[in-house]
């Protein structure tokens, strides 16, 4: 993890602000160019304004700032606050442009490829920046779990809400907050993960194979944390014996041979 000085640091802090500007700039030409209502526009604003915040208590923290790879997963997040502002519009009966809500989420999916390849290229992966990633994409999944869920049924929410269900049990189940082995399988399933409820959500197949293909999603991600929960178990730090407690000194008499 980079440390820097506390000037950077404050520096950092407020860069993340730039993309708040650049989430006002999107909203306003979704609400040009896709009609989106004043609704749907807030609720994108809130979002930019709880992900800054959020980023900038982070950046705090860790005293690690944005550098390459984070802009690029800060350009993901505020394209998934125009998606999250499109899907709003849905929500409230007011469908938006499906071609534009795939545009902006099928772009926010292939920069998932970037930022961990400029990590890899500049030399500043760190801890931080692959919490913000992961934490970007749990909430594109999560929003594009919504809108397919519209048509679907609530159960495709399951796909959105485990990453969300996996955290809330880590902190009841502190060994699962272990860190897990790299693995090709669970970055493939979550990339299909996005691809698939993009595909559900955009009203292109018919609703049977868009049920299937819903059911696929869910089926490879129940079966990736499966996977994952049984080997972070199997690995878990081994139970401590209880420390015996000093008999009283009495008892230690009576046990002593004459």
């Amino acid at each position: 993890m980079t440390v820097v000085d506390g000037r950077g640091v404050r520096a950092s802090v407020w860069e993340p602000a730039a993309g708040v500007v650049a989430q006002a700039v999107l909203l306003a030409l979704l609400a040009v160019g896709a009609g989106l209502y004043p609704v749907a526009w807030l609720v994108g604003a809130g979002y930019a304004l709880v992900v800054w915040g959020l980023l900038a208590a982070a950046i705090t923290r860790s005293g690690t700032p944005l550098g390459p790879a984070g802009r690029v997963t800060l350009a993901r997040a505020i394209l998934v606050g125009g998606v999250t502002a499109l899907v709003t519009m849905n929500l409230i009966g007011r469908e938006a442009p499906a071609a534009v809500l795939v545009a902006i989420a099928a772009v926010a999916l292939a920069l998932d490829a970037v930022d961990g390849y400029v990590a890899r290229r500049t030399g500043t992966a760190s801890a931080f920046g692959a919490r913000f990633d992961m934490e970007v994409d749990a909430f594109l999944i999560l929003v594009l779990s919504v809108n397919a869920a519209r048509s679907l049924g609530a159960w495709v929410l399951l796909i959105g809400l485990m990453r969300y269900g996996f955290a809330a049990a880590a902190w009841a189940a502190p060994w699962l907050r272990a860190p897990l082995p790299p693995s090709f399988a669970r970055k493939t399933v979550a990339a299909l993960q996005g691809v698939l409820l993009v595909a559900c959500g955009s009203g292109l197949p018919p609703q049977p194979l868009a049920a299937a293909l819903a059911g696929i999603a869910l089926g490879s991600l129940s079966w990736s944390f499966g996977r994952d929960v049984l080997w972070l178990w199997r690995h878990r730090p081994a139970a401590r014996p209880p420390a015996r407690a000093l008999a009283p000194a009495a008892e230690v008499a009576e046990r002593v041979p004459v």
